[in-house]
């Protein structure tokens, strides 16, 4: 059984399943949280305060890492027009997650994960291979791989959504996936 657990968390409704399913499991997460590629700055602090509040109410640490949208973009540099599941979005896997396994590293947790896995609108092998990339640059820790979107952890998913009142964002967070307002002009 895993002794510590660092989750990087996206949003919490993609959380709260993956949340409730480690504590019943008995491993109690701190949470991560590390998304300088959500846009805009609104955005980012809705979500972040959603899963600060869910996080609080399962009695639970967040680490709040800071917001530097200019430096993911650098890191993405190159990969803007790139289409959704492709080669920006295992970048941009890679770039939180490898802030994540550093936080790990750092604090001292054997192991990460991370909620993006619970996302059926994500790559579910771009997230694991960044996940295990991430965590071979450090001797310290290790990647927790599982697929969250499995045993009725998408259900349970839609039923916390509803029942703790989630904001649910209809995007993935970057500006390249930001809906488009159709004009009528």
């Amino acid at each position: 059984m895993m002794q510590s657990l660092l989750l990087h968390t996206c949003c919490a409704p993609c959380s709260a399943a993956v949340i409730e399913w480690l504590l019943a499991n008995g491993i109690r997460p701190a949470l991560f949280y590390f998304n300088p590629n959500i846009f805009p700055r609104k955005e980012y602090e809705i979500r972040k305060t959603e899963c600060s509040r869910y996080a609080h109410s399962q009695g639970l640490d967040i680490i709040d890492a800071d917001y530097d949208h200019a430096q993911w973009l650098s890191g993405i540099a190159g990969l803007e027009t790139e289409p959704e599941r492709g080669k920006r979005c295992l970048q941009c896997f890679k770039i939180r997650l490898l802030a994540t396994a550093r936080q790990a590293s750092e604090q001292g947790f054997g192991h990460f994960a991370t909620t993006l896995a619970s996302s059926r609108w994500k790559n579910l092998r771009q997230i694991t291979e960044a996940g295990h990339w991430a965590a071979s640059q450090f001797d310290n820790v290790s990647f927790y791989e599982k697929n969250w979107r499995k045993d009725g952890l998408s259900e349970r998913r839609r039923i916390l959504l509803k029942e703790h009142a989630f904001y649910n964002q209809l995007y993935c967070g970057c500006e390249f996936s930001f809906p488009r307002q159709k004009s009528d002009g």
